[in-house]
């Protein structure tokens, strides 16, 4: 009986999902997801979107709501839940500049480095076991220069370079596992691990004679065992005796490397130029789609010339951006995040796949595995356990380090393997699986590991405690902790209605809190 008021529960408030495909358009703003005003200027980045959309006949949405920034950009940039008071704090802010105010506070969080090197392990394969192979404590050294990278805003050039020309331990030198992390030790696997990572782009695609420009370059890379276990030695071969010559892609010109020389940094040299095809479009594509959901290139590692961008403005204002700015990825970051094209409603104004390219609404994402997870943690208090099919110590992981922290690809759990968690086996965008799927669903709606977790969780104990026996506090208060917004008049009716049924006061707040946990605006960025 108690599933049964629990399941009408859930029927009742999962009105509060009205997001994008389930809204048909309107003119008038939606209460509370949207506003009629911006809360900023248009910028460069804008008048390209826009300019787009008069040529297509896109209609693009409206601006979102303070409520809605809030939680997006928290999720966004730091992949965290933001605290009822941080809403709170920032719904009352009256300074006309808060949203950026909110980016730049939250690009200075110890959680922004945590999230965004998790996002370029991803793309750098890391993990210890195979077809990686890279060893526990290599992986550790990896993704701590990886994150204090991304806390020191190092340079995206530097960053490249650094990882591109390292010689040294795989232990010590922790930027020369980019090499470890390659499944082949040959030139044409380095090669076409390097044109993914660096360019955008996929080798295989290539004629084969511009194919053959990128290997050289790579062929002189070798791999020594030392007397430590999983140890290795990467470096240029200190053997060769003779000059190297060759041609960088796309160009006719040889170029003559000593035999005592690093054809890896003429390379590197190369690539980080402002005017390199490949390089600053290849992270602008990117990071566009990490924020926006989509490339403006898509597939966002499939750049090649028969697979234009659906707005090439777009994508050469992106670049001007990173270039001018010196290549600072946090001064990229603030472009978009600072756009109308960012804070635009999730809510549709215009359909079909051509809107939908051109970036005419904020994409309706589920959270990733990581960051759901976290969530979950963040408001029931339990943590996750997690496993690895090679023994490690680094398995046995503080009951407090956030799973965003979680440095090695080959330690799971079963939700993260359930959310969709890339395998980090190929560096390609889609191996991470952000779709639904029945299993998942099965797991929120009907798992007693949730009940269970719900039921002891000591923010919504506290929150309980808080509100002193008044409903309609209890259930703003799990509005706000959970969804970072206040109910609607109807659905503060539609849950105090339920919670007065007859039921207790922790058997309210768990059967309304895992109501909301089941709605897209809770499992969803929006």
């Amino acid at each position: 009986m108690r599933r049964l008021r629990w399941a009408w529960a859930v029927a009742g408030l999962v009105l509060t999902g009205r997001l994008a495909v389930a809204q048909q358009p309107t003119a008038a703003p939606v209460e509370p997801f949207e506003q009629a005003t911006w809360a900023v200027a248009a910028s460069p980045i804008d008048q390209a979107v826009t300019l787009k959309h008069r040529q297509r006949g896109v209609v693009g949405a409206l601006p979102c709501s303070d409520v809605v920034f809030c939680r997006r950009v928290y999720l966004d940039v730091i992949g965290t839940l933001p605290e009822p008071a941080e809403v709170t704090a920032f719904l009352a802010d009256q300074r006309p500049g808060k949203r950026a105010h909110l980016i730049d506070a939250l690009l200075a969080r110890d959680e922004y480095a945590d999230y965004w090197a998790l996002k370029w392990c991803d793309v750098l394969r890391v993990k210890a076991e195979f077809p990686v192979n890279l060893w526990p404590n290599a992986v550790q050294a990896y993704h701590r220069w990886l994150r204090d990278s991304m806390a020191a805003n190092k340079p995206y050039d530097q960053f490249v370079r650094e990882l591109l020309t390292s010689s040294g331990s795989n232990f010590r030198v922790p930027p020369v596992n980019f090499y470890r992390a390659v499944q082949g030790k040959d030139a044409a696997a380095i090669a076409e691990v390097v044109a993914l990572t660096w360019m955008g782009t996929r080798l295989a695609a290539w004629p084969a004679d511009e194919r053959a420009q990128l290997l050289p370059w790579f062929s002189r890379v070798v791999y020594k065992a030392t007397g430590e276990w999983k140890e290795e030695i990467v470096c240029v071969d200190p053997k060769a005796t003779t000059p190297l010559v060759a041609s960088l892609p796309g160009t006719a010109a040889k170029i003559s490397v000593p035999p005592e020389g690093d054809p890896r940094a003429v390379f590197a040299d190369w690539l980080i130029q402002p005017d390199n095809p490949w390089f600053a479009r290849n992270l602008c594509n990117r990071v566009w789609s990490w924020m926006l959901g989509r490339g403006v290139v898509h597939e966002v590692d499939d750049l090649r010339p028969d697979n234009p961008p659906a707005n090439p403005e777009l994508l050469e204002t992106l670049e001007q951006i990173l270039v001018q700015s010196k290549w600072d990825l946090q001064a990229l970051l603030r472009a978009i995040l600072n756009s109308r094209a960012y804070q635009q409603s999730s809510i549709p104004r215009a359909k079909g796949p051509t809107a939908e390219a051109l970036c005419a609404w904020y994409p309706v994402r589920r959270l990733d595995a990581e960051v759901l997870a976290d969530a979950l943690v963040w408001l029931t208090g339990s943590g996750e356990t997690y496993s690895s099919s090679i023994p490690e110590p680094f398995t046995y992981l503080p009951e407090d380090q956030r799973t965003i922290q979680l440095a090695d690809g080959s330690i799971t759990s079963p939700f993260l393997e359930m959310f969709g968690r890339p395998p980090r086996d190929t560096g390609y965008e889609s191996e991470r699986n952000n779709q639904p799927s029945d299993e998942q669903r099965l797991y929120l709606l009907n798992s007693s590991d949730v009940q269970r977790r719900l039921e002891r969780s000591p923010r919504l104990i506290r929150l309980q405690l808080e509100c002193k026996g008044n409903y309609q506090t209890l259930i703003r208060g799990l509005y706000l902790t959970m969804l970072s917004r206040e109910p609607t008049a109807a659905e503060l009716k539609t849950a105090e209605t339920y919670a007065k049924s007859g039921l207790r006061m922790n058997e309210a707040t768990n059967d309304l809190a895992w109501s909301l946990l089941n709605t897209k605006e809770f499992l969803y960025r929006h």
